[in-house]
């Protein structure tokens, strides 16, 4: 009974990984509007074969770390700067907490999820410039990446406090350990 619900926990967890992911790009890499395949297409093709394109978008880019985070913070006052600035962090917070969710064992590491964060953000600044749908700035990846171990952190904190203060129950990572042992076969000893 006990796997048969931990299983369905991780089934609703994996939908809600899909519907987040689906959110991601429409937020970062689509500016909450919807592109056709059409236009993606036409801009794919019209930017690959122009590479005098991809240098312009290129050029338009930060790749100096943390100048537009300062610029944010000097200028909060306006809405684009502090949603910038907060919402590249908040954007990727569930991103760290999915990665160890859904990872086998004991859960991913904090380099794990590092890379992870830090992957996923390049491809999305990556295809900003490919499909012309922005710049890429490195702030972006600091921020992002921010996020993700900010997720992370605040798993392992749950799952250490939880652990702690209700000690005659199993914790997330607990959980997922007992129904991988199962499933492999192996009994579980607390």
């Amino acid at each position: 009974m006990k796997k048969t619900k931990l299983m369905n926990r991780r089934v609703i967890v994996l939908a809600l990984f899909v519907f987040y992911m689906y959110a991601l790009l429409r937020i970062i890499l689509f500016k909450f509007r919807w592109r056709d395949m059409t236009f993606l297409w036409h801009q794919l093709q019209t930017n690959l074969g122009n590479p005098d394109i991809l240098m312009y978008q290129l050029q338009r880019g930060n790749f100096f770390p943390f100048k537009t985070i300062f610029i944010n913070i000097q200028s909060l006052s306006w809405w684009h700067d502090f949603s910038n600035l907060v919402g590249n962090i908040a954007l990727f917070i569930p991103f760290g907490m999915f990665l160890v969710f859904l990872s086998k064992n004991k859960g991913m590491s904090f380099i794990g999820v590092l890379a992870g964060s830090l992957s996923l953000s390049l491809c999305l600044e990556c295809l900003q410039v490919v499909f012309s749908l922005g710049i890429f700035d490195v702030d972006d990846l600091i921020l992002n990446t921010s996020g993700g171990l900010l997720g992370y952190c605040v798993i392992k904190l749950y799952d250490k406090v939880y652990s702690k203060f209700i000690g005659n129950t199993s914790s997330i990572v607990q959980d997922r350990d007992i129904v991988e042992k199962q499933e492999a076969g192996e009994p579980y000893h607390k």
